[in-house]
Order: C-alpha cells, then structure tokens, then sequence
C-alpha cells in the first residue's frame, strides 16, 4: 500500500475522532450538568475526563504529525497561506482545549470531594463558552483541508 493514502486515511480518521469525541464529551457532559443529578455528572467527568486523554489527545498528537508529512509528500509548502492559517487555527484550538480539560478534571475533582455547586458552575459556563470558538475553529480547519483556497 502506498504511504500517502495510508497516511490520508490516518489525517482524515484523527479527525474524525477529534471532532467526534469532542462533540461526544460536550453533549454528554453538558447534558450531565444541566441534569442536576450530582452522582450522574459525577460519572460523566470521570468519563470524560479518560476519553479526552485515550481519544483526543491522541488525535491531537497525530494530526499536526500526519499533517506535516502529508504536505510534503503532496509538494506543499509549510508556508502556503491556507496551510499557515490551519495551523493558526490548530493552536487556536489548544488554547481552547487545554482549559477544557484542566476544567474537567477540576469539575470531576468538584463533584468527587462534594464541592460547592457554585464553583462547578462557575467551571462549567467556562468550559461551555470555551468550546464554542474551538468547534467552529474545527470546522474551518476542514473547510481549509478541503477548498485549499489559492491552490
């Protein structure tokens, strides 16, 4: 099998799974807070909070990876505009994504040594405003991927 489809296939299924995921844990963990069921967000962050380490950031690891390679194998630039914008948005996204999971595993924490509701909800509306311009974030990067505007 030739490397450069291999390589497409593993760009496209990361992701996949980074999008997925990351619509997964929001719809779950939103849906977990707003049930006022304590013991039931408490299950759902522990949850979260692993699925965000095995599937996220593993996908996060071999994006920007198989990206690069997959540029240079297609003669791209590291340089070309629509390339220099998805990484800008990439990095966009980390800074999103990392208070997300430092705000996770505070909430999981919360919720485990019964803290105060106030705090989680505070965490909560922040986790909630912070992934809104990472998604659409995402969807410009693959807007990007397949338009490849000026090529």
């Amino acid at each position: 099998m030739e490397l450069y489809p291999l390589l497409r296939l593993v760009h496209i299924l990361s992701a996949s799974v980074l999008f997925g995921t990351g619509m997964g844990i929001a719809f779950f963990m939103l849906m977990a807070w707003r049930s006022g069921d304590r013991a039931a967000f408490a299950l759902t962050a522990r949850q979260v909070v692993l699925a965000d380490w095995v599937f996220t950031a593993t996908a996060v690891i071999i994006q920007p990876l198989s990206g690069l390679v997959l540029a240079h194998l297609a003669g791209w630039p590291i340089g070309t505009p629509w390339l220099l914008t998805t990484y800008a948005l990439y990095a966009f996204i980390g800074a999103c994504w990392l208070p997300v999971v430092w705000i996770q595993y505070r909430v999981k924490t919360l919720l485990e040594q019964q803290g105060d509701a106030a705090s989680i909800n505070r965490l909560m509306r922040i986790w909630f405003i912070l992934g809104w311009p990472a998604f659409a974030a995402l969807i410009g990067i693959f807007w990007l991927m397949i338009t490849k505007p000026g090529a």
